[in-house]
């Protein structure tokens, strides 16, 4: 049983945080609905008055609703759990229609709502999901089955891990699931007065680490700030007394410096002609803790935001617009989540006006939707599995292969907890990555080439980008571009960022172990341990992306390595001159070149853009004239920057090799952060050959840059 309640005569310490935070229905009075609920079952087709306040809440959100079926669950509920009490001493049946109330305030649809109703009778009655599918249908059951299997998780310390995995299963294939359990912690937190203080705190300290997060991820604001608030009164009860202390102090202040910001926003809002509701929206107690320890002394301002409501979405931007162009915009607190939603659904402009005396406003703008969303993100999402009005009637019926429904409206949070649950190659490794992605707050978004985006974790890296996007093939990326320029996938990645994943054609491609200490998603971290796990040998000694010390030079034969190089195709405008390559630049026919005499009467040629050129220049040196002569033959340095994998220097060298060009030497540098870098000096038959040979080589996969050597 469900029986985490408490003397409703004793409320729980955070409750003035709703009064100051929002206008709410009262609420409802236990005892007086538990004299109610026990009247008995009222006449067929009358609505009982103990469900009069949820009828209420609902009609406002929906008003053509069919309250028939809340009337029959009510009935089978009331029947059902007469004689059990709550540990407050009430009827039981006060609480199941209590976390009824709070879903239909955010505006859940009948079928939520009826399972509301119903969610613990299964387990603490004698009613049976059988029965429950006879009188509601299938959807209802569903809905109560899940609830039913919520209640019979340990989330504390000693939690099963894969009962809570098979736990988030469950509720994961239907949002409304976690939503009536949410509720259901909600009241249970509302009234935990009378329990012992050492249960109190293990429960709230659940609610913290657990249900809160899933609050956030499931975008349902209104329950996650006041159960934030309750579980703040109960953990730090000092901290908790002195903010309230400060919200007492700032409301029995006789100036209000945002009501005064917010009668001006309404006059600019008025002489624009753009039809508006603007609000105040006091900050709740952890938001008004986290500003003063963020700020030091708090101002007036401080204390809460303006909430701009408007109809249509291109009127939040004119809103915005007339704001910065009347008032004294905060350009640093500008964020555009309309355009780019956060991953839990929420949608608004956030800004910030100044006034004169330094108060500074923070400005959410949003729709009338956006709001509805914004504070009850999933739940105000109605029945998921409803064919749209239009829908065609194949559409409507359409389930997955495997017969579990499709969700069109999860979070892609949910999504992808369902995609890497299926995964993890233990429960260890799912419990483990779970926790630590529950401890992520904060996520964002970056844009793919072709427009597309990304949710990914703050201190996300492209690694986990790669895993995002292309799930297991993502064994095979070797690189990426962010913002136009070239990163290793150990490149920790910003919001707003671009991210061109670079994959290779190699099917021997392969993860690397040392990928899992860039790897901070749990999608990225379980590919490469199964990959790692199926691939003992590999995982052991991962293969080398390169040589792991220089390969020495090796010379053509019947060629010195170290001979100093002449250049028989060059003419200089100096009688008996010896004339030599400059190594620095490595110029071919038709560079535009020139040179400088050195000592024992050489002439280097250099191509005219070496940086060796403008440094002799700045000394005085003076240039002697130099030519091609008649030949086309001739030898280059080529600088080839790649990112490292198996048979990369194989590859490398056998597409030279087609080309015709013969290597002199080579020299392979040490892996850099995944890079590799390799030099070759090439003969050439004819110069004209160059850029098919530098062409082939930036073809083979893994390299990503290939140039003429340009030594300082």
């Amino acid at each position: 049983m469900s029986a985490e309640a408490t003397n409703p005569a004793t409320p729980g310490p955070a409750a003035p945080a709703a009064a100051v935070r929002r206008k709410a229905r009262p609420r409802i009075d236990l005892r007086r609905l538990g004299r109610a609920a026990l009247l008995g079952n009222a006449a067929r087709g009358k609505l009982p008055d103990a469900i009069g306040h949820v009828a209420e809440a609902h009609r406002a959100h929906y008003p053509d609703a069919d309250l028939e079926p809340l009337r029959r669950a009510y009935v089978l509920a009331e029947s059902s759990h007469r004689g059990q009490m709550r540990k407050s001493g009430e009827p039981y049946i006060t609480h199941p229609l209590a976390v009824t109330l709070i879903l239909a305030e955010l505006g859940a649809e009948t079928t939520t709502l009826t399972a509301s109703l119903l969610h613990d009778t299964v387990e603490d009655t004698d009613v049976t999901l059988d029965q429950v599918r006879e009188q509601f249908g299938e959807e209802v059951r569903y809905l109560v089955d899940g609830v039913t299997k919520l209640e019979k998780v340990d989330y504390g310390a000693a939690a099963e891990p894969e009962t809570f995995r098979k736990m988030l299963v469950a509720t994961g294939s239907d949002v409304r699931v976690m939503s009536i359990k949410l509720a259901d912690r909600l009241h249970n937190m509302r009234t935990l007065g009378v329990m012992r203080r050492e249960k109190q705190e293990r429960i709230a300290k659940v609610t913290r680490d657990v249900l809160i997060p899933l609050a956030e991820r499931l975008g349902v604001q209104a329950l996650k700030t006041e159960l934030e608030d309750l579980v703040f009164a109960i953990l730090h009860p000092e901290e908790y007394e002195h903010t309230r202390e400060l919200i007492a102090a700032n409301a029995a202040r006789a100036d209000d410096p945002l009501a005064a910001i917010a009668d001006e926003v309404r006059g600019v809002l008025r002489e624009a002609d753009i039809p508006a509701e603007v609000l105040i929206r006091p900050r709740h107690f952890v938001s008004v803790h986290r500003v003063s320890r963020k700020r030091g002394e708090l101002r007036g301002a401080d204390f809460g935001r303006l909430l701009v409501l408007v109809n249509e979405d291109a009127d939040c931007y004119a809103v915005l617009g007339e704001l910065h162009t009347c008032l004294t915009p905060v350009v640093s607190e500008f964020k555009d989540f309309i355009a780019v939603p956060k991953f839990n659904l929420y949608q608004s402009l956030h800004t910030a006006v100044a006034r004169a005396d330094g108060q500074v406003a923070e400005v959410l703008i949003r729709t009338h939707q956006m709001h509805k969303v914004a504070e009850a993100g999933v739940v105000a999402l109605g029945n998921p599995y409803a064919p749209a009005a239009d829908a065609p009637a194949a559409e409507a019926a359409d389930t997955a292969a495997d017969g579990e429904r499709a969700d069109p409206t999860r979070p892609g949070w949910l999504s992808r907890l369902l995609d890497w649950q299926k995964a993890a190659p233990d429960t260890d490794t799912f419990w483990s990555t779970l926790r630590e992605d529950l401890a992520q707050d904060r996520e964002i978004t970056v844009f793919r080439p072709d427009g597309g985006t990304l949710g990914l974790p703050e201190g996300a890296t492209c690694v986990d980008a790669a895993y995002a996007q292309y799930g297991e093939d993502a064994h095979a990326c070797i690189g990426a571009r962010v913002n136009g320029r070239l990163a290793t996938l150990s490149t920790v990645l910003t919001d707003g960022d671009t991210v061109q994943l670079l994959m290779g054609q190699d099917p021997a491609s392969e993860p690397s172990r040392e990928w899992l200490e860039h790897a901070h998603t749990p999608a990225a971290r379980i590919a490469i341990q199964r990959w790692l796990a199926a691939h003992p040998d590999s995982a052991e000694e991962p293969p080398a992306p390169a040589p792991s010390r220089p390969v020495p030079e090796f010379p053509a034969p019947g060629a010195a390595a170290g001979a100093p190089r002449t250049a028989s195709a060059v003419v200089a405008d100096r009688p008996g001159a010896t004339v030599r390559l400059a190594g620095c630049c490595t110029p071919v026919p038709l560079d535009e070149v020139t040179g400088f005499a050195v000592r024992g009467g050489v002439v280097t040629v250099h191509r005219v853009e070496c940086a060796s050129v403008a440094h002799m220049k700045s000394t005085g040196r003076p240039e002697v004239a130099v030519s091609w002569d008649d030949s086309t033959a001739c030898r280059v340095t080529l600088v080839a920057e790649s990112f490292g994998r198996p048979h990369l220097l194989a590859d490398l060298t056998e597409a030279m090799a087609q080309e015709g060009a013969e290597i002199v030497s080579a020299t392979v540098e040490p892996p850099s952060q995944q890079r590799v870098r390799h030099t070759y000096t090439v003969d050439l038959p004819d110069a004209a050959h160059l850029p098919a040979l530098m062409r082939a080589m930036r073809n083979v996969p893994g390299v990503y840059d290939v140039g003429r050597a340009q030594h300082q």
